[in-house]
């Protein structure tokens, strides 16, 4: 029996050697078929995914330039902007210290006319009161009554109607 056995595994061996050979060889038919049949309909319809994957990539290529001016561009644009932008507040900075520098005289001027119109009052008060004194010390001083303005200008008058 165990001649059987070893004469068994030897035979088989042979026997499934000669099939992959033969397997193989028809999956290499097959594989050959297949990739000419995949070229034959490729040119027969004119269009193959390498072309149009290159197509598409190129498209690709030429949206993102596109996108890429564009980003440019308007960069551009906002840099323009904030320059304006910089340039005006800078000419707003400098009206605002002209109008600072103006307000700081105006003040001044303000405070020099309040200091000489305070003076005057001041001088005006003691005119005032020496105007005052002055009447009462007359007052006082003169005992005899004058006659009226009146009386003496018709004196004048008649004077000089007769000189």
């Amino acid at each position: 029996m165990i001649d059987l056995a070893e004469d068994t595994p030897s035979t088989s061996l042979l026997r499934l050697g000669a099939q992959p050979i033969a397997l193989t060889a028809a999956a290499l038919l097959l594989l050959i078929a297949g990739v000419t049949s995949i070229a034959i309909w490729r040119a027969y319809t004119g269009t193959a995914p390498e072309t149009d994957r290159v197509v598409a990539s190129r498209q690709l290529q030429a949206r993102t330039a596109q996108a890429s001016e564009q980003l440019v561009e308007k960069t551009k644009g906002l840099e323009a902007t904030q320059q304006e932008s910089i340039d005006q507040l800078q000419v707003v900075q400098d009206q605002l210290l002209t109008m600072k520098k103006l307000l700081a005289s105006q003040q001044a001027d303000t405070k020099r006319l309040s200091d000489q119109v305070a003076s005057l009052n001041e001088s005006i008060d003691g005119l005032r009161q020496s105007f005052a004194s002055v009447r009462s010390t007359e007052a006082d001083t003169s005992v005899t009554p004058r006659k009226p303005v009146r009386h003496r200008v018709h004196a004048s008058a008649r004077k000089r109607s007769r000189g």
